[in-house]
């Protein structure tokens, strides 16, 4: 299928499309027919220590944590250029994957659209707040701040539009992150993390498992660094 040729089946981590850390696989069934539509890697508690540590690694390097907000709002939007170039692909792999109608993976896709364009604008407008200060002749102010890596675990019925309300609000704000779709509708988001590597981010910074929630999801919701 042509939709499906050139879809990465593996994780990426670290800045690297990788396979599972024991090879295993998952098919993808189409909800439509019961077909097998595709085959992805299915990852481990290991793959999601690899990727939250480098998430870790990542924002501790500041290469991202500390760019500029009128930069990272950029980028953010640089995805939603992304999302509205690819809009009629995104909105075909979305209907193969979850079996929801053209029409509504259409608007999806615009939604999407909007999402990434909201938190881009909203990168640079937060400047912190000025309070008032016991001390004479001094200012106070509080000054928001990344809080590190972001894990994300979403759910098959709205795969792509679930992730945008996690992925472009921690990216806008200078986060790591680590996401998991949903190990039945995966699709989607393995695309928009392509797309997501064409406008370029810090090694680390972005990093996708694929896999089961009762395989990686106490790492991705109990870990230290997270």
């Amino acid at each position: 299928m042509e939709l499906l040729k050139h879809l990465s089946q593996r994780q990426y981590i670290d800045g690297e499309w990788v396979e599972s850390a024991n090879k295993n696989t998952r098919d993808i069934i189409n909800p439509y027919n019961q077909e097998v539509i595709f085959t992805v890697s299915e990852g481990t508690k290991e793959d999601a220590e690899r990727a939250i540590l480098a998430a870790r690694r990542a924002f501790e390097s500041g290469e991202w944590s500390q760019e500029t907000a009128e930069t990272r709002g950029k980028k953010v939007r640089a995805i939603a250029d992304k999302i509205k170039e690819h809009r009629e692909a995104l909105a075909r792999l979305e209907t193969l994957d979850t079996g929801k109608t053209l029409e509504e993976s259409y608007a999806d896709m615009d939604d999407i659209h909007n999402v990434f364009m909201y938190f881009a604008g909203l990168a640079d407008k937060d400047g912190g707040e000025m309070i008032d200060s016991p001390i004479p002749d001094t200012e106070s102010k509080i000054v928001k701040e990344p809080v590190g890596v972001v894990t994300q675990i979403t759910p098959w019925n709205y795969p792509l539009l679930q992730a945008s309300w996690k992925i472009a609000p921690a990216l806008a704000t200078g986060c790591s992150l680590v996401m998991k779709p949903s190990e039945i509708t995966p699709l989607t988001t393995i695309r928009v993390f392509e797309l997501m590597e064409e406008v370029g981010f810090p090694k680390g910074t972005i990093n996708l498992i694929l896999g089961a929630g009762s395989e990686v999801g106490d790492v991705m919701s109990g870990h230290k660094e997270v």
